[in-house]
């Protein structure tokens, strides 16, 4: 379905330098398969995500969709692809015109797909049933809405045009844990009925775990580890992936059945993208790093079947 090589992108500077916002990722997502990303704050997941989707255009790299390279499709090309690759954005409350009502916004795509006005009330009212909400959300502006309804109605207009592959930038993040379970469960659901391929970038890494296929972790630009989530679950290898996962709440953590070997939480300051670095960018917060860490970038390698990992460092950490 999906097939990223090398993608890079760069942010020049006032002064000349450049911030490696995504340095060199690569990744697979299969038909019907939803992959996660996760990582801390300004490693570049959302990036990724808009690159993906041609939103901003990389500097290296090639993205192939469905077997075709579209880094070098015209936009009006790319326009007609848009329809298959949607996304689905972090706030609800920018995501909509505040001039323009409810049902104003999604006609608007409709006519954007060339849709009849009776196809086009027709697939509305069919996706508001889809997403538990009532026809009269449609007369009704963004400020009205909360940010719960908000979201249901950023994904009801993303796969109004039936794509295969839908990309969703944290849509979790701004809403209450209830409002979270219950858009969890739609976008489940809905991947489910319409067979989408789908990427979930989220920094919660128990969510992460409980909705996705496979998640790629990612730390300043570049995939550290690449894994089944069920793998992931027991058999995490890279130190800054078991500290995401250290850090995260867990209410089993008291069970005598737990056989992996808890890590510590991660410690230090996230190092400045304007500096280059020359070996492992969690090394000077990593507490396994050796002299090589520090002076040679390790590769992303398959260290078992489907289990990719960038550590100079390994260890088996197994059931």
């Amino acid at each position: 379905m999906l097939e990223v090589r090398d993608l890079k992108k760069f942010f020049e500077l006032s002064d000349g330098r450049r911030i490696r916002a995504v340095d060199g990722v690569s990744l697979q997502v299969q038909e019907n398969e939803v992959l996660g990303i996760v990582g801390e704050s300004g490693c570049g997941k959302s990036t990724l995500g808009r690159l993906i989707l041609r939103l901003i255009e990389p500097d290296a790299g090639n993205v192939f969709f469905g077997g075709e390279e579209i880094t070098s499709l015209s936009r009006n090309a790319l326009r007609l692809k848009r329809r298959a690759m949607q996304m689905i954005f972090q706030n609800p409350f920018s995501s909509f015109n505040a001039k323009i009502s409810i049902g104003g916004a999604l006609m608007e795509v409709c006519r954007f797909y060339g849709m009849s006005i009776p196809e086009s009330c027709e697939k509305i009212d069919r996706l508001l049933s889809d997403i538990g909400l009532s026809g009269d959300m449609l007369n009704r502006w963004p400020r009205e809405l909360s940010g719960g309804q908000l979201q249901r109605l950023a994904i009801a207009r993303a796969i109004i045009g039936e794509p295969s592959l839908l990309i969703a930038d944290e849509p979790l993040s701004a809403l209450d844990v209830s409002v979270q379970a219950q858009l969890l469960n739609l976008l489940d659901a809905l991947r489910a009925s319409r067979s989408m391929a789908m990427i979930f970038i989220s920094h919660d890494m128990t969510v992460v775990e409980y909705f996705c296929d496979k998640v790629a972790v990612m730390y300043l630009g570049k995939i550290m580890e690449l894994v089944s989530a069920a793998e992931l679950s027991h058999n995490s290898m890279h130190p800054y992936t078991r500290s995401l996962r250290a850090s995260a709440p867990r209410l089993d953590v008291f069970k005598d059945s737990i056989k992996e070997k808890i890590a510590p939480p991660i410690s230090g300051e996230t190092p400045s993208l304007q500096s280059p670095i020359k070996g492992c960018p969690f090394a000077p917060r990593c507490p396994q790093a050796i002299l090589r860490c520090a002076e040679i970038l390790p590769e992303l390698s398959e260290v078992l079947p489907e289990h990719w990992v960038r550590c100079h460092c390994l260890t088996d950490f197994t059931k």
